[in-house]
């Protein structure tokens, strides 16, 4: 039974083989080459693990991620894409022209290739291939890929990681991630990375990501930049674009297709975002090499990129953010001396080659540490209407113009939340213009 026909009803799934901080997998009875994810309504950020909990947010991501791996199929939604990149008058023009030719030649005429199977209907098991199932769950249904994770070494004690089985092998997630940039933020890693640089390096670094002059935050790009982080190291690790090539085991034409596949793909969602008034500055992709195809994988929802609106109050402007970005900001303003103890164990981790967590958790257990705090149900609530707000759009139960009102209404709520609190100042030093 193909999986776009097939049933698999929620209670035979089992136990998970495996469970993460934000997800769940189990294995599809009587298919391993599926598997059924579950995206819990949990949320990780600084790398330590699942810290909060957005009600209903399992659904609403899961639903994102299957609505939006669909329309990667539809021919017609890169049609928009080429006509949008075609169009785009303050694009370079030599991105352009290498934008518009391959991959997105191709998807015009036949859609781009996912892992995405579809969501399973909460109450049937029905495995609904496109639109929303009658009854929206939590699971979806994907292809399986291999995760190959990287032989650690040692020499003259630097830990190095050994990447030379992935040339020979097939079928594997890529092993890095891939980050395209539409304009810079003031918390985006290659932004603080910039800022902590001379002006010697500085240069070399603006050469490196492709930009043709100094980096501000809250600057959007005249070209989109793409950056790479390794995927399965126990820190994630920058890379330039030499050593992004080495690590992900593709040859030099398929590493370049798949840096395309990432900034089309983000092309997608600035549409689909700048419909309800937000803007896209960043957003992360996987891929897997499947043969001579390369196919998006893993998640993707709101936790997957950065998205924000302008917003006017008490005679200033702030940025918003419509995703956990809106989390960490909370953390680092009402709970400082808990990110003071996350820097150190991490700065300690990476000298004595341990996963920081452990370094963190032995430091919280001893009191070196301050222990890892909650957060507050009001704010909880208003990152709860934000994405409710985008679940309805994409269900197509409120217009572009209603959910504008309702993510500006949420925006100016978190403002308000910290100027109760008596950290607006500081809820500014973050996220003024």
């Amino acid at each position: 039974m193909s999986a776009a026909s097939a049933t698999i009803p929620i209670p035979t799934l089992g136990e998970p083989f495996y469970e993460g901080s934000v997800q769940k997998l189990y294995a599809v009875p009587g298919n391993d080459r599926l598997m059924v994810t579950q995206t819990t309504a949990r949320g990780s950020v600084f790398d330590v693990g699942a810290l909060f909990e957005v009600p209903g947010n399992d659904v609403n991501r899961a639903l994102f991620r299957h609505l939006l791996y669909s329309k990667l199929g539809e021919p017609a939604v890169w049609r928009r894409v080429a006509d949008a990149i075609h169009d785009d008058a303050g694009l370079d023009a030599a991105v352009r022209a290498e934008l518009l030719e391959g991959p997105l030649e191709d998807w015009c005429q036949r859609g781009a290739l996912t892992h995405h199977e579809g969501m399973l209907d909460s109450e049937t098991g029905e495995v609904v291939r496109s639109g929303a199932p009658t009854h929206p769950s939590a699971h979806n249904v994907v292809r399986k890929y291999q995760i190959l994770k990287p032989e650690r070494v040692e020499f003259l004690s630097a830990h190095l990681f050994d990447y030379s089985e992935y040339p020979q092998r097939d079928g594997f997630v890529v092993p890095l991630e891939y980050i395209v940039r539409f304009g810079i933020t003031s918390a985006s890693s290659v932004y603080r990375k910039y800022l902590a640089m001379d002006p010697a390096a500085r240069a070399g670094f603006e050469h490196e990501l492709g930009v043709s002059r100094p980096l501000e935050a809250w600057q959007y790009l005249e070209k989109p930049i793409s950056d790479f982080t390794t995927k399965f190291e126990p820190e994630d690790r920058m890379l330039s674009k030499q050593e992004a090539v080495v690590t992900s085991g593709l040859t030099g034409p398929q590493f370049v297709r798949s840096g395309k596949l990432a900034v089309l793909g983000a092309w997608v969602v600035r549409q689909l975002l700048e419909e309800i008034g937000l803007c896209l500055w960043d957003i992360k992709w996987e891929f897997a090499k499947d043969g001579d195809e390369l196919v998006f994988v893993d998640t993707i929802d709101t936790d997957s990129f950065r998205a924000t609106l302008f917003l006017e109050s008490d005679g200033r402007r702030f940025v918003n953010h419509y995703n956990k970005q809106a989390i960490r900001d909370y953390f680092i303003i009402m709970h400082g001396d808990w990110i003071s103890g996350i820097k150190d164990a991490k700065a300690k981790g990476a000298t004595e080659g341990v996963a920081f967590t452990e370094i963190l958790k032995a430091g919280q257990e001893s009191g070196v540490y301050a222990v890892t705090p909650e957060v507050h149900p009001d704010f909880t609530a208003i990152q709860q209407r934000k994405m409710d707000a985008i679940r309805d759009y994409m269900l197509g139960r409120s217009a572009a113009e209603e959910t504008k009102q309702s993510l500006r209404d949420a925006g100016l709520d978190e403002i308000g939340f910290y100027r109760e609190a008596g950290k607006l100042d500081d809820f500014g030093k973050l996220n003024g213009v």
